[in-house]
């Protein structure tokens, strides 16, 4: 019996029973207000993480946005306050603040007081918007510990402000200003209540979003300070170029087969539509869909409407032009998008999206007009542009004739049966449970880690593959060249999820896979050429949150019985400095995981109790790409520039 159960007076169970079976009226609770939203939060925002935390700045910037889109605004402008909290102005036309019949209070109190309360249902104050319909004011009130507004319009500077989504101070007019002065400034407090987790705003979450929201709406101009550094810099974002200038961005640290991206904007029965695309020498395609300015990361109908017409226009160009013969089989989506980098942003006055965190766009209506709104103007550049569109269909081929040889090389990765691992000598150890939330594959440096491993794991849950030196780099090098990797080969065999077109995440057999190597500069180097391949080829393990990086230790300082681990030169000057004189510390740096014994490789970086992971978070998926670019693509400058900025001189420590 639990603590719980011991400690339970059983006259309250029986008072429990009664209450339950008598399920009245009395029974029903009303959350008046926003009660509601404060009572389950991740109703609205999603979670009470650091990622909902941040999700209430973006519902007021999408206020200032979906002023820009009706014409209305030009300017935002971004502050993060000494004290964590956050200020957004906008140049907007304000907030209405006359009577709301239906409630009998200011329009502006109704806004942020009342849930689906707004300008976004077909009143006519927006054509297309984003945001949470009608609710991102309130919600951000709700979870707030105070929120104030000030509004600047038809020559009056208005004020409220709210405690706990309550109304504090009703609005009352602070005085005159400028008659052409109009807009909303919206400055609130995160209630600590709600996010427990964390409170503290992540100033390159919010710079990489706002970037975002640049580039998705040309001609806007954002800014951002955090004031909560000693000296307050503003960045500014803005973007004449709009997404042409994204994809120009994307593209920085690639080789691209024709210097001006492609852009196409038009519209088709209200909804408008924005293409912009480039191809590079690369092998990987970056596709990113946006509607209404939402990030619409599982694609959708628009996606799906622009692949389509790609697909078609670039194999009846490639007809026409006698690139392929009549009796030449059409090239893949597939083979088509390889190298590809695209941004398609559309806005829609009445977007459908699947799921509550707005991922999937739904409507059917968006694919045509995406299909259509593209698929004319590309031919025709395609028509005027013969160089171009000819690099586009022979890069096309060639990614072709590669997927024929890499279908074949496939065939070897696929896991024939339970058997097949096991036969793999000298590769992997698996562990013997075969429930894969329990699994763990951790993938070591050498033969040598290997064996420490294997002696000091926990053969229950953990496998152990060692890899001998550097893996490929799999920035440089197509599918076919990938698969003829033996280590790669070996890896994804043991994982069981396929690869390329056939992988599949739900049959991974481990949902921890743990990157071991040593602690120094070789370690790093086979460490990001691992991640380049997860990044490329098996994001899906990344967003799913089953990739980790092992944390060993740099040092061991043993003084007496006193044993203690260092990871840096720095720890270890900084501990020394704490130690008494005697006995003398003995100092043992481990140039590899191959020093540990077993037990040490256990108690340090194995052990579930003490160890320490970092898991690998895609959450700024294009600082992630630009990345890997920069450090593993072909272009030197842009990484020698990297290496000079990040650089860490060595310093010797008396030991």
């Amino acid at each position: 019996m639990s603590d719980d159960m011991k400690n339970t007076n059983f006259d309250d169970i029986e008072s429990f029973e009664e209450e339950a079976d008598k399920y009245d009226a009395s029974q029903i609770q009303v959350l008046e207000g926003l009660e509601a939203v404060r009572k389950r939060p991740g109703m609205y925002i999603g979670s009470t993480s650091a990622q909902g935390l941040h999700h209430l700045v973006w519902e007021i910037i999408d206020n200032g946005i979906d002023e820009a889109l009706a014409g209305f605004a030009s300017e935002i402008n971004v502050e993060i306050e000494a004290d964590n909290s956050v200020t957004v102005r906008d140049d907007g036309r304000g907030i209405p603040v006359d009577i709301q019949k239906k409630t009998g209070r200011p329009a502006l109190e109704t806004v942020y007081t009342i849930l689906h309360a707004g300008g976004k249902f077909g009143g006519g104050g927006y054509k297309v918007s984003g945001g949470l319909h009608g609710v991102g004011a309130s919600v951000v009130n709700a979870l707030s510990t105070t929120l104030s507004v000030t509004v600047f319009k038809d020559g009056k500077k208005y004020y409220i402000d709210f405690e706990h989504g309550r109304v504090h101070q009703e609005m009352t007019i602070l005085g005159d200003i400028d008659k052409n002065e109009h807009g909303t400034l919206v400055h609130f407090v995160p209630d600590p209540d709600i996010f427990t987790e964390t409170i503290v705003f992540d100033d390159k979450i919010l710079k990489t979003r706002i970037r975002e929201l640049a580039f998705l709406n040309k001609g806007l101009k954002l800014t951002f300070t955090d004031k909560r550094k000693e000296t307050a810099e503003t960045d500014e974002y803005h973007y004449e170029g709009g997404i042409k200038s994204y994809v120009e961005f994307l593209n920085k640290n690639k080789d691209s087969l024709f210097p001006e991206p492609i852009y196409v904007e038009g519209s088709h029965q209200g909804i408008n539509v924005e293409v912009a695309l480039q191809y590079t020498t690369d092998y990987h395609t970056e596709l990113m869909t946006f509607a209404n300015n939402i990030h619409t990361y599982e694609g959708g109908t628009h996606e799906a409407g622009f692949k389509a017409a790609l697909t078609r226009v670039v194999n009846d160009y490639a007809k026409k032009s006698g690139v392929l013969k009549d009796n030449d089989d059409n090239l893949s989506g597939e083979d088509i998008r390889e190298g590809l980098t695209a941004v398609v942003s559309i806005k829609h006055p009445d977007p459908q999206f699947e799921g509550q965190t707005k991922t999937k766009l739904g409507n059917t209506d968006a694919r045509l007009a995406t299909d259509r709104t593209f698929s004319d103007t590309f031919m025709k550049f395609l028509m005027e542009n013969p160089t171009v569109a000819r690099q586009i269909v022979e890069k096309g081929q060639l990614a072709a004739r590669v997927r024929a040889a890499a279908k074949r090389a496939r065939e070897v990765t696929r896991k024939k049966s339970g058997l097949e691992i096991s036969n793999l000598p000298g590769k992997l150890a698996d562990n013997s449970s075969k429930d894969p939330e329990i699994s763990e594959l951790f993938i070591v440096e050498g033969d040598s880690a290997g064996g420490s491993a294997k002696q000091g794991r926990s053969r229950l849950t953990q496998a152990i593959l060692p890899i001998r030196g550097k893996i490929l780099n799999v920035e440089k090098a197509s599918m076919d060249k990938i698969l003829a990797n033996e280590e790669i080969r070996t890896l994804f065999t043991a994982l069981g999820t396929g690869f390329g077109s056939d992988f599949d995440v739900s049959k991974v057999r481990y949902h921890k896979l743990i990157i071991m190597t040593d602690a120094d500069v070789d370690g790093a180097h086979i460490r990001t050429l691992l991640l380049t391949l997860f990044y490329r080829y098996m994001r899906p393990m990344i967003e799913a949150g089953y990739v980790y990086i092992a944390k060993p230790p740099l040092y061991q300082v043993r003084q007496g019985k006193m044993i203690r681990y260092i990871d840096s030169d720095e720890e270890l000057e900084s501990f020394l400095g704490t130690l008494q004189p005697s006995p003398k510390p003995v100092i043992q740096r481990y140039k590899g995981l191959g020093e540990m014994d077993a037990e040490q490789l256990w108690d340090t970086t194995m052990n579930p109790d003490n160890r320490r992971l970092d898991r690998v978070d895609p959450l700024d998926a294009i600082e992630a790409d630009n990345v890997f670019t920069m450090l593993m693509g072909d272009q030197v400058e842009p990484r020698r520039e990297f290496i000079e900025e990040n650089a860490k001189y060595v310093q010797n420590i008396d030991m």
